[in-house]
């Protein structure tokens, strides 16, 4: 199937024959939900999460003390 010089590139056409990002069709997160298989009450979990909550504080407190 050709496409006239004028029509915009598919997702699959892109650049570098990347599909662009999920986020770009909102409504394709509503129809397609992904599961996702994460043993919350594993301790591994927890430290993960207390890591990127730590972080996440950090990079807050830096981002109000350099502000206007």
């Amino acid at each position: 199937p050709q496409r006239s010089p004028d029509a915009s590139p598919r997702p699959t056409e892109t650049p570098g024959g990347q599909q662009e990002a999920k986020a770009a069709d909102p409504k394709r997160g509503e129809e397609e939900e992904e599961e996702i298989d994460i043993d919350l009450s594993a301790p591994e979990t927890e430290r993960a999460a207390l890591s990127i909550q730590g972080r996440f504080r950090r990079f807050q407190k830096r981002k109000k003390e350099s502000g206007p």
